[in-house]
């Protein structure tokens, strides 16, 4: 995916939304520039020309740094910002705070002021990116050592003042960094050229570590001679490591449906493949073309493996009912799979005659929504129960932080004697539905520490208090029936990255839908 140097500031001064709450930051006298509404909870900004994707990590060296590091005149007036109560977080968000609470023994409010703090780190990421293009390194929740918002930074002091007033300040750190974000991400841009690959994917910022990473492995061998001179000419540290360590096992292997209409993510999708058996995935996200025409996202290895080389169509519970609902879209082709992330991406226009079954039928009531189903190792389920979760517009790939909680949604599925379901392969005893955990990584996806199967991918990664789309599952660790392994890593597509390359191939004007699908005129279809 091409680096997307305005991503990071496209967000600064943002209101994330939650129904009619927000969480606005600005400056203290200008006011800064436009915001979203909570109608659509779309970002928007006026974007700053050099910001970046990901973000570098401190060094530990504090005094050698800050004498290495340049002085920084930019504006220093302190961010202001208007966060939620943290008692409002924990009712937008009880299985965030309730994974927080049970991983780290924490009271309820504690948990609940994490997660209000995590509300406004992606657009204070952006206001500090745009303040301070030269000084600004990057920031990450460290959960372990109580909930901290490190900001890293070439010259602290600047952004140690900026950031004094804001609330919960108690809470962030500004440590020193040896290299800006933007410098790491121009070395990161500059490398992906001479290597021929792409920057965002192949060759990727380490917030935490401040470096840049080339994965090598797809694109990039390990032995590839240009290495050596590229990172000798680099104006940053780089350092090379495999794309993947350990086995990885798709998602999507005959999952079951799970779920009602009309069209949310988690829905189940059934497959037939080439060989006369059946497979298939999770529905991701609603997504909508410029024309109008209602899609929905899922895992491209659904449809575009070596098991389907046919035009697939999906089925609401093939083996019983068997409803159609997608079919997978030739002209032009909508669905890429290569092996590895952000490529695994599918959008599927309906079946002939299946959208009115699948659509919403009034305005009033035509949220775009993810179905959030409750499972027995979610505890979060005993005070808030099952449900759906509004989604109000998409994070972007570069304001994802690390540590940060979130939730995903998956119908995989191992029947038990005499269910008529087709067998996902997840192992007896796993239970499809909603589970949160953390963030732990980007390394050209979204890594997380959240439990997943055979079945799962495509499902939808999204933030529970303010409703915002992340990924879809792509592929993580091999495993089988109950999620017993609180290490266990899965790895997720970003939507935003997924959105930017079907819109680069096609010109479709695709965007993740925040109503719908909804009963209007539908343009023509794209197949």
């Amino acid at each position: 995916m091409r680096i997307r140097r305005r991503m990071v500031v496209a967000a600064a001064l943002v209101i994330s939304t939650v129904g009619a709450t927000t969480v606005a930051l600005s400056r203290e006298e200008d006011g800064g520039p436009p915001v979203a509404t909570a109608a659509t909870g779309e970002w928007s900004a006026e974007a700053a020309a050099e910001s970046a994707d990901v973000s570098p990590r401190a060094a530990t060296d504090g005094a050698r740094e800050r004498a290495a590091a340049p002085r920084s005149t930019a504006d220093t007036r302190p961010v202001k910002a208007t966060p939620r109560p943290a008692s409002e977080v924990a009712k937008a968000a009880p299985a965030s705070v309730g994974y927080l609470a049970e991983r780290y023994r924490l009271p309820q409010g504690e948990a609940a002021r994490r997660v209000a703090l995590q509300e406004i780190s992606a657009p204070l990421a952006a206001t500090l990116a745009d303040r301070f293009p030269d000084g600004y390194a990057g920031m990450w929740l460290d959960q372990a050592a109580g909930g901290v918002l490190t900001i890293a930074a070439t010259d602290p002091a600047p952004i140690r003042q900026a950031v004094a007033a804001m609330p919960d300040a108690a809470h962030m750190t500004v440590v020193p960094a040896r290299h800006s974000l933007r410098r790491l991400t121009g070395t990161a841009a500059e490398l992906a050229a001479t290597l021929g690959v792409e920057a965002g994917t192949d060759v990727v910022v380490d917030e935490q570590a401040n470096e840049v990473v080339v994965l090598t492995g797809d694109r990039v061998a390990a032995d590839d001679p240009r290495l050596a001179g590229a990172r000798d000419g680099a104006g940053a540290p780089v350092r090379v490591q495999p794309r993947r360590s350990g086995p990885t096992v798709p998602k999507a292997c005959d999952p079951r449906y799970c779920a009602q209409a009309p069209m949310r993510g988690g829905i189940r999708l059934d497959v037939p493949r080439d060989n006369g058996t059946v497979g298939g995935c999770t529905s991701g996200f609603n997504v909508r073309a410029r024309s109008g025409r209602y899609y929905v996202l899922t895992a491209g290895h659904c449809v575009a493996s070596g098991t389907h080389t046919h035009v697939d169509r999906t089925w609401h519970q093939f083996l019983g009912p068997k409803v159609p609902v997608n079919i997978e879209s030739t002209s032009p082709v909508l669905a890429e799979y290569d092996g590895t992330l952000p490529y695994d991406y599918a959008l599927l226009p309906y079946q002939e005659g299946a959208f009115t079954r699948w659509a919403y039928p009034k305005r009033t009531q035509g949220a775009s929504l993810v179905n959030y189903w409750c499972v027995t190792d979610n505890p979060a389920c005993a005070t808030r129960g099952s449900r759906d979760v509004k989604i109000t517009g998409v994070t972007p790939y570069s304001a994802v932080v690390i540590g940060s909680i979130v939730c995903a949604t998956g119908s995989a599925y191992t029947p038990k004697a005499g269910e008529v379901y087709v067998d996902s392969g997840a192992g007896a005893g796993y239970v499809p539905g909603t589970r949160c955990g953390q963030v732990i990584g980007k390394a050209g996806g979204i890594s997380v520490q959240i439990c997943a199967r055979p079945g799962d991918s495509g499902g939808p990664l999204f933030t529970e208090s303010d409703g915002r789309a992340l990924g879809i599952l792509s592929d993580g660790d091999p495993g089988s029936g109950p999620c017993t392994n609180a290490a266990e890593k899965n790895h997720y597509a970003p939507v935003s990255l997924i959105l930017d390359r079907a819109n680069a191939r096609t010109g479709l004007g695709f965007q993740i839908a925040t109503q719908g699908p909804l009963l209007t005129p539908i343009g023509s279809s794209t197949r």
